[in-house]
Parts: C-alpha cells; sequence; structure tokens
C-alpha cells in the first residue's frame, strides 16, 4: 500500500504530493487524512506530512520512504477536506500547506493539544492519626468547592500547604486525577425566545426549505427580520440531526450573534474567530470535528470547521469585504460555500440589505435564489434621512465638524434622555485631495478613480495605472484657494463632543478601543444596557447592532470611503450609509439620521438617503459595464514586495515589458507597472501590475509559472503575491 502525502515544508518547491510507502503494521491504520512522520530531503528529517491519497499499486518509481508512524489517534481532514484543498488550490493559486493551515487548527503543528491538569478531590474522611483539624479543614474545604483544579490553586487560594495535600493524597484520602479542562466560552446568556414569524419571514423560511435548489440571496432591508429567519433555519437542522455554520462579518459582529444563537439554543454553539486564542481555536474546532456541537457561529475563517452532516451555511452581511482573505490562500467565504455546498450538500444562504454588486448581478442571472424582504419585521418605519451639503455650512461660516442641523438633533437627542450613534465612514490608510468650496475631488481621467496625495513628493498617483501629477493649490473647477487634504479621525470626534456635550456619556469604538479580547463586548453592552449617550465609532457600528434606544445616526464625512482609490468605492460608501442608517428607529421610537458630505449629488449618496438599493444597482452596474469592470471583467493583481527599492522597481519594469510583449494581441488591459496604494509596509517596498480582462484560472496560473520564471534569478529578495478580484487594490 501506498500514499500520497504533502508535507509540512513551506518552500514551494516541494509543493506536490510525495509518494510514501506503508509498512505493514500500519496498514490497518492509515487512512485518507491522517497526519503522519515521515522522513524528508536527503537528511531524511522527520516532518509532518498529510495523508491525500491512497494507491494500490506501486508507483512507477525507486527508492519510496516509509511513513515513521501515525500522529494522531483520527484522521485530521476528511474527505471532503481534501476535495476541498485540491479545489482551493487551483482556484488561489496557492500551495496546498497554505490551504490545510487554513483548514486545521494553528496550533496543531505545533504540538498544541488539549490542556490538562490534576484535579483534587476527596475519597474519605481523614480518620485514625490523620483525624486532626488541619486535615479536616482541607477536606472541608475541597468538599465545600466540589473539587478544585490543581494543588497550586489550593494553596493560593486556601492557604493549604502543598505538603499536607501530598499526605492526604499519600494515604488514600484524597485523589489526584488529570482531567482536560475547557477553553472555549461557556458563559450563559438569557434565554432569546422564539418569535412569530410575519408573512414576508414565513415565506422565505418555506421557500428556503421546500426548494429543490440549494442557494439563495435574502435581501431585506435593515430591520427586516433576517435574523430570526436565521434561527428557524437552524432550529429546523437540528430537527433534522444536521449541523449549520453561521458566519458574520467579523468579530465585532459576533457577541450579539452569539447573544441570540446561544440564547435560543443553550451552550453547544461553536464560537470561532480570530480573536480566540490557539488553545480556543483548538477545542472549538476538535468540540465540532468530534460531533459535540451541531451549530458554529463566527467570522471568516469558521467556514471550515469540519461539521458532521452540514445541512446549512448562512453568510449574513454577505457584502462585507472581510469575507475575503488578504493572506494566502486569498479565498472569498462565499466562494468557499458554494464550493462546500457542491461537496456536502449544504443549503447556502446569503444575506444583505445592500448586496454586493457581483452577488445581485449573479442572482440576477440566476446563481442564486433572490428572496426580498420589503419590510420591517416589527412595523416599524425606515429613519428619515437628510444630505446636508458641507459646502454650504463653509459659506456661511461654520467650520465645525458639525452641521448645525446635526448638532441640534444631538442637543434634542440627549434632552430626550435618547442615544445617538456618530458614526465616521473612513476605510483604510488612503487619503484624497478636494475642493471645499464646491465638493470636487482630483481623480484620474482615464481611471474615474481618485487620486491618491502623496506627501512626501507632493504629487497625486493613480494607484490603477501609475499616472501622476503635480498637486494644485487652486481647484480647476471653482478656482477657489479651498484645495485641501481631507482626513479626520474618531478620536478627535471624540474630544470635540466632550467638549460641546460635557455631561454627555460618551463611548468611543474603533480599532485603538477594541485592541482587547473582550474589549468589544464590554462597549456593546455598556451601550446596549443605556450606560451611555453617545458612540463613536467606525465601521464595526454600521452593522448588524440593534439598539431599541438610538433614534439619532450622525455620519460626520461621507466622502472618507466615497474617494479612496478604488471602482467599488461608491459601492462601499451606499452600503455603510444605508446600514448605518439602519441603526436609527429600530424600536418604537421614530428615527432620524443626517448624513454630512461635501458631494451631495453623488449617486452613491442620494440612493442610500432613499434606501433605494436597485436604483443604486442599476446606475453603478452601468458605469462598471462602461469602463469593463467586474463583473463585466476580473482583475488579477500583481503584488511585489522587497527591501531593496531599486531591485524591486528594477525587476518591475522589466517583467512589465515582458508581460506587455505576451500578451499584445489578447483582449487583456495591462495597467502599471506602479507603486501600490500604500508603498512601502514594515520596510517592504511595494509595487504592482494589474490585469483587466476575460481572466479565468488557467489564464492566471500561467501568468503564475511565467512570472517565476522571470524572476528566479531574484527570488530570495522579491515577493511576489497574486490575487484575482482584490478587495483592494491599497
Amino acid at each position: 500500500m501506498y500514499v500520497g502525502i504533502v508535507v509540512n515544508n513551506e518552500a514551494t518547491q516541494v509543493d506536490k504530493i510525495f509518494t510514501y510507502e506503508i509498512p505493514k503494521l500500519l496498514e490497518e491504520k492509515i487512512q485518507i487524512g491522517c497526519r503522519v512522520k515521515v522522513p524528508f530531503g536527503f537528511g531524511n528529517k522527520y516532518l509532518d506530512g498529510f495523508v491525500l491519497e491512497l494507491y494500490d499499486i506501486r508507483p512507477n518509481m525507486t527508492n519510496i520512504k516509509e511513513i515513521v508512524r501515525i500522529c494522531d489517534s483520527t484522521p485530521i481532514l476528511r474527505v471532503e477536506d481534501i476535495l476541498l484543498i485540491k479545489k482551493m488550490k487551483e482556484k488561489y493559486l496557492c500551495t496546498y500547506l497554505d490551504c490545510i493551515k487554513t483548514i486545521i487548527p494553528t496550533g496543531l503543528l505545533d504540538g498544541l493539544t488539549n490542556k490538562t491538569v490534576h484535579k483534587v478531590s476527596v475519597i474519605k474522611k481523614p480518620e485514625g492519626r490523620y483525624d486532626k483539624p488541619i486535615y479536616n479543614s482541607i477536606y472541608d474545604i475541597i468538599v465545600d468547592n466540589n473539587g478544585i483544579y490543581t494543588s497550586s490553586e489550593l494553596n493560593s487560594k486556601f492557604c493549604i500547604s502543598i505538603s499536607s495535600l501530598g499526605t492526604l493524597i499519600k494515604n488514600g484520602f484524597l485523589s489526584k486525577e488529570k482531567v482536560i479542562i475547557n477553553r472555549y466560552n461557556e458563559k450563559t446568556y438569557d434565554n432569546y425566545e422564539e418569535k412569530k414569524l410575519n408573512s414576508e419571514q414565513a415565506s422565505a423560511l418555506d421557500t428556503i426549505l421546500n426548494s429543490s435548489v440549494k442557494k439563495f440571496m435574502i435581501h431585506g432591508i435593515t430591520g427586516s427580520g433576517k435574523t430570526e429567519i436565521y434561527l428557524h433555519l437552524v432550529s429546523e437542522m437540528l430537527r433534522l440531526e444536521k449541523g449549520s455554520i453561521v458566519l458574520v462579518p467579523e468579530i465585532s459582529l459576533t457577541p450579539q450573534m452569539v447573544e441570540r444563537f446561544k440564547g435560543r439554543f443553550g451552550n453547544d454553539i461553536a464560537v470561532f474567530h480570530s480573536k480566540l486564542s490557539e488553545g480556543e481555536r483548538h477545542d472549538e474546532w476538535f468540540r465540532v470535528k468530534t460531533g459535540k456541537v451541531k451549530v458554529a457561529v463566527g467570522a471568516r475563517s469558521a467556514i471550515f470547521l469540519p461539521m458532521k452532516n452540514l445541512g446549512l451555511i448562512i453568510i449574513d452581511e454577505e457584502h462585507e469585504g472581510s469575507y475575503k482573505s488578504e493572506n494566502s490562500p486569498k479565498y472569498n467565504a462565499r466562494e468557499i460555500a458554494d464550493f462546500k455546498q457542491f461537496i456536502e450538500g449544504a443549503i447556502v444562504v446569503l444575506g444583505s440589505a445592500t448586496p454586493s454588486i457581483e452577488t445581485y448581478f449573479n442572482t440576477i442571472r440566476g446563481k442564486y435564489n433572490l428572496i426580498s424582504l420589503k419590510n420591517r419585521a416589527d412595523g416599524a418605519f425606515l429613519p428619515e434621512v437628510e444630505i446636508i451639503d458641507m459646502r454650504e455650512e463653509l459659506a456661511e461660516g461654520n467650520k465645525s465638524m458639525f452641521s448645525r442641523e446635526l448638532y441640534k438633533e444631538l442637543v434634542e437627542c440627549l434632552d430626550r434622555k435618547e442615544q445617538a450613534i456618530l458614526f465616521l465612514n473612513r476605510r483604510g490608510f488612503s487619503s484624497f485631495v478636494s475642493c471645499r468650496k464646491c465638493g470636487y475631488v482630483f481623480k484620474c481621467s482615464d481611471c474615474d478613480i481618485s487620486l491618491t496625495y502623496h506627501s512626501f513628493d507632493e504629487t497625486l498617483v493613480c494607484h490603477y495605472c501609475g499616472k501622476k501629477e503635480k498637486v494644485s493649490n487652486i481647484c480647476p473647477k471653482c478656482k477657489s484657494k479651498y484645495v485641501k487634504f481631507f482626513g479626520i479621525g474618531t478620536e478627535k470626534i471624540e474630544q470635540e463632543v466632550k467638549r460641546i456635550f460635557k455631561d454627555a456619556r460618551v463611548l468611543r469604538m474603533d480599532f485603538d478601543t477594541t485592541r482587547k479580547k473582550n474589549s468589544y463586548e464590554e462597549i456593546y453592552n455598556i451601550f446596549k444596557e443605556n450606560r451611555a449617550d453617545i458612540l463613536i465609532g467606525t465601521q464595526m457600528i454600521a452593522k448588524g447592532l440593534d439598539f431599541k434606544n438610538v433614534t439619532l445616526v450622525g455620519v460626520v464625512a461621507a466622502d472618507i470611503s466615497l474617494n479612496i482609490p478604488d471602482f467599488r468605492a461608491g459601492e462601499r460608501t451606499f452600503q455603510l450609509l444605508t446600514q448605518v442608517s439602519g441603526r436609527a428607529g429600530r424600536g418604537k421610537k421614530p428615527g432620524k439620521v443626517i448624513i454630512q458630505t461635501y458631494n451631495p449629488e453623488h449617486y452613491s449618496l442620494r440612493y442610500a438617503a432613499q434606501n433605494n438599493y436597485m436604483g443604486f444597482y442599476e446606475e453603478d452596474i452601468t458605469i462598471r459595464k462602461n469602463l469593463n469592470y467586474p463583473p463585466y471583467s476580473n482583475i488579477l493583481a500583481l503584488n511585489f514586495s522587497s527591501k531593496n527599492e531599486v531591485l524591486l522597481i528594477k525587476t518591475i519594469q522589466s517583467i512589465g515589458v515582458e508581460l506587455k510583449s505576451k500578451l499584445k494581441d489578447s483582449n487583456i488591459n495591462i495597467l502599471g507597472p506602479c507603486p501600490s496604494g500604500i508603498s512601502k509596509i514594515k520596510e517592504q517596498f511595494r509595487w504592482q501590475i494589474v490585469l483587466k480582462g476575460e481572466i479565468n484560472i488557467d489564464f492566471a496560473s500561467e501568468i503564475k509559472i511565467f512570472i517565476s520564471n522571470l524572476i528566479k534569478s531574484v527570488y530570495n529578495e522579491i515577493r511576489v503575491s497574486l490575487d484575482i478580484n482584490p478587495n483592494s487594490l491599497l
């Protein structure tokens, strides 16, 4: 018997399946998916290997080495996982090992196992010459506390001497037993009662459960009750003894979703996201693999959990960019859900008030069955939305970050003892140059993408095609001198709010305030329990949260995300504004939204204010068709980085020449070479080439091999990364 094995070695030269022989003693034990130890290389160093294939016939080769031993009692990978690994390797131009490490717990290859401690418990009461106050006291403490882990804990908490414990254990009055400690969250939640579905929700549930198709897109306005449909679907899967995976776009949404799911179904739910420790991820992964839980809630990586008898995958807020991995393999959770649907037969349900353009485009073409929810579940009305032209505020002498209308609404909201959210629509690190008088934004004439300001040489650069121009102090549209770098931060807003509203209780939720493990949940609970009046934050507060006392939402600067150098800027702005607007008026009190902008005519703002997704979609898809952007084409981003800037530029320019020669007769558009949007990260200089056109997996794979051959001589000095349809070109 022989096996095909992928070894735990990062080198791309060994990214292949190696053949090993199974020793006679192990023939009955080796299965697909086993982790084994194998000798590898000239030195026969022992490495972990993963069995991906089994062969009955001896391959036509000599000097086949033998497996040394099996590492685990059961296979780490399922047959379904191996099929997914092979699909991912092909789709995302990555290595087998990249895929395997994405699927299994991160610490497994470093020797991480179950956490065990010795639990001290009583056998009988001390007697004879051990019937003494000190020994009886130890006995009583352990009985009262039902056994306490570790001798050291008994020592630290109750000042019990280690020697006294040892005496009682040695003489048979106490026992010390090795037990496994659970490293996952065992917190209990208040009961989240099942709600009766309205007619729209009931129809959606019935369609999903009784349709012959397996993939659905729920397009429901904010507050339409998508989560309650998810809960009913999971309940039905549990009745059928099938598993469910529920994805939320990022860790910030997880606490509320966990609160609802554990409140409905109890604690037998796995929670899986990036802020868990390696030990917690290990334990949750194995709880799923061993069938101890049938429901998992988590962020992007939870899609890979080895759920037994998987019946349902839900991807909430499917439009969110955080479902796309920026590290290899550069997968999109929506695509992985499609692969798993094909492999495991599960139902896939996407949900969003603002579906991504690509998803809705595919829905219209029949890839997903569309389900529409047009009303709020509890009969509440959508909030009133008002767009404030900050150019007029400036003309009237108001140089504050708050318009007069937003200030007035904040005062009235606080007087009514209601809550407000102030949202800063900022993404990434890029900045733009704009005229504060007329709203003009400096854009690339060839790409219709805002130019990025580089302060070191005072130039405006297009990070799609590389075009450069000197920054002007005069607006080319209105000739004013109000041309300025545009940027503002949440911390500055917090300081200003506290200065103006001295008695208001203010919270800030952004990357800086949520660094600690449970900080998001703490801020969420404070605001939920009405222990704060104003919540200031970035996109992590824009979606999913349900606060009944929030009646005012203020978008401080809508232009920030509108003018990042990306063809999706309008889409992301529309999505964020629609989502954050949906946080207002979710209870019985009416809500109001104030959107401040220097560009009130922009279509994404107009349609967001009207909550008009279809209007936005039709306008944006027309622009994409005219400019041949996805979904009418594909983009392949070729990213190069190096500490040696001179070598990097010389190499990428040479590659650019070779690519243009290779593709001169094709319909592929080559943009660049040019510096990446963020031209240096962690001492690595970054350049890119972007290919746009009819790009498929075979073409992308061919380009990968082509470039690998071109950089062989500088392989150790330049990193290359390929990404099909990246979230961003920064």
